[in-house]
């Protein structure tokens, strides 16, 4: 009986290599499909490379802390910027220092960059303030009413409901009617409100003493005529109000419930600090079905807002109201009507945008700084377009000296690294399109710059495999056997080097930021591309090739000719000397 041969299974899928082909058409179908269907049919560029608006913010020493700048607070500074853009939607936003006082923002085209300049023009500190008076300001201005107005409300209830707006109405008309009525109005609250003791940290915190300081009479006087003189309708005026004071200071500040009106305020000295709110967030009230702002206090912050909640409670309008103060503007004045602690909603005429900046501001208002705006640019792309044009053509250089190479040493077989790389580039350009409404994904001039990198990477996987079949045949092996045996061993090289390049732009990715990581995150995306590219496409397209005439036979064009290759004949076993050839002894 026969010894049963030893086989060798079918390897890396030589029974069916259609099926894997068959896969990855599929998969490139569904990319290009998912492409059209969802309008992005390109790449979301950087600002590089699409121009934006780009944001230079100055660092100001607050009064008492002279060495406030420093490289611990301007870090922490770009953290809360960086938090505060990427709440808003803004993706590849770059937020770094330059100097040793200066932060740079630069927003891409594209995106809602008024909006974020907005929120990250107003840098300052964020305060709780208690509101003394408010009238509305600016020529011709009709007086906010609660019906017309979004003054939000502030409720504890653990059902979440707000008192609806038009139980306010009258709430912020002022007692304008005489500068007496004004001034009994602000020297009042001013004897109800604590005075404020600063503290290391330079939080207000409430002294047990309940009367004004001796200097109140004075102080009122000029807080009546700051207030008198406030137009918040002129720029200038609405900017200056309540810039550089203390938190212990009372001011007079501006705000607008709706676009276009201003109201002026008269506040008192602030009692809780945007670093006593641990979170904020824009939400959708369950039963009202209305738009609210919730807001969580830390332990110490909500001993701070429960007691001037308690006592805002029990005063009458407009005094009943706290004032949310970010750079000395007043961006939500909400009326208590019981006493907060450490949870808390803000309801009103909120929208969902409305709610979300009210939310991302309360989230991330607090700044170890203060910042000026120095300038703000629009960055055009022209140089970016020029960078970006050299680039290709570097590429294209590259890509072309790569297929002259695969042709001139190869052969035929440049015809199956062609294609590989071909369907490496389609997958490449379309997740690129996908990812940039997916994840916020720009395509930068660093990251172009990864994605020619991978072209040599791929090419490099395609050689290794083409070689070690070379190998195989050089050793007397037929076409067929060779492309089998020769794959584990190629397959084993390459995964080995994909992983380095993996691991190193992996790492790159986790210790750099800005536009270093686009370079990081196109290198690794490519190099998983290429895994899938020559275990999906290259090897069952080399499997159905070796079936072909034309490279079976090993033709001088097909790149696997024997002769060519100084091929070894196949070994053969020597026949062993029969005793009857052995010469006989004469």
């Amino acid at each position: 009986m026969a010894a049963p041969k030893k086989g060798r299974g079918p390897s890396g899928g030589q029974g069916r290599p259609g099926r894997a082909l068959v896969i990855i058409l599929i998969a490139m179908v569904a990319l290009a499909g998912g492409m059209f269907l969802s309008g992005h049919t390109t790449p979301r560029l950087g600002i590089d490379l699409a121009g934006g608006t780009s944001i230079t913010l100055k660092a100001k020493n607050q009064p008492g802390k002279p060495n406030a700048i420093n490289p611990t607070n301007m870090d922490t500074a770009v953290g809360i910027i960086e938090r505060r853009v990427n709440g808003l939607g803004v993706s590849e936003a770059e937020v770094q220092t330059q100097g040793s006082d200066n932060i740079i923002v630069n927003i891409p085209k594209g995106t809602n960059s008024e909006q974020a300049r907005e929120q990250v023009g107003t840098t300052a500190q964020l305060y709780f303030r208690p509101v003394l008076t408010v009238a509305a300001s600016g020529p011709e201005q009709p007086a906010p009413s609660g019906s017309a107005t979004p003054t939000p409300s502030g409720s504890a209830k653990p059902s979440g409901e707000a008192s609806p707006g038009g139980e306010d109405k009258g709430d912020k008309a002022t007692p304008s009617a005489s500068a007496t009525t004004q001034g009994r109005a602000v020297t009042e609250g001013l004897k109800k409100a604590p005075t404020p003791t600063p503290t290391n940290s330079g939080e207000p915190k409430p002294s047990d003493s309940p009367e004004a300081s001796p200097s109140a009479d004075p102080a009122t006087a000029k807080l009546q005529e700051e207030f008198a003189k406030l137009n918040c309708a002129d720029p200038e005026q609405r900017a200056a109000a309540g810039k550089d004071a203390l938190p212990t200071d009372s001011i007079v500040a501006c705000g607008s419930n709706v676009p276009g009106s201003y109201e002026k305020y008269i506040l008192g000295p602030a009692e809780v600090s945007g670093g006593d709110v641990d979170d904020a967030q824009g939400a959708i009230d369950q039963q009202t079905g209305e738009w609210i702002v919730s807001m969580e206090f830390s332990s110490a912050g909500a001993k701070k807002f429960q007691t001037i909640t308690s006592r805002l409670s029990q005063q009458q309008p407009p005094m009943n109201q706290f004032a949310i103060v970010l750079d000395g503007e007043v961006v939500s004045a909400p009326s208590v009507r019981t006493a907060l602690s450490k949870n808390a909603q803000i309801s009103g005429s909120f929208n969902q945008q409305s709610a979300e900046d009210l939310g991302n501001i309360l989230s991330y208002g607090a700044l170890p700084l203060t910042f000026e705006e120095v300038s703000v640019t629009t960055v055009t792309a022209a140089l970016g377009s020029e960078q970006l044009k050299g680039g290709l053509i570097a590429g294209g250089i590259g890509l072309a000296l790569v297929v002259i190479y695969l042709v001139a040493y190869y052969r035929g077989l440049a015809f199956i690294a062609l294609l590989s790389l071909l369907v490496s580039g389609i997958l490449t350009y379309t997740i690129m399109s996908l990812l940039g409404p997916a994840i916020g994904f720009a395509l930068n001039l660093p990251a172009v710059c990864g994605a020619i990198v991978a072209i040599g990477i791929t090419a490099d996987s395609f050689i290794v495999y083409f070689e070690r079949v070379r190998d195989e045949i050089r050793e007397g092996r037929t076409l067929r056997p060779a492309i089998e045996r020769a794959w584990p061993r190629a397959r084993r090289t390459i995964l080995v080097s994909d992983f380095v390049s993996f691991l190193a732009a992996a790492v790159l990715f986790l210790v750099t930021v800005g536009k270093v990581q686009g370079f990081a995150f196109t290198l690794g995306l490519t190099t998983l591309l290429d895994v899938v590219v020559v275990f999906f496409f290259t090897k069952p397209l080399m499997t159905l090739m070796g079936r072909t005439k034309f490279f079976s036979q090993g033709g001088s064009w097909s790149g696997l000719d024997p002769k060519r290759l100084g091929a070894q004949p196949p070994l053969r076993r020597s026949r062993r000397v029969s005793a009857s050839t052995e010469p006989k002894e004469a």
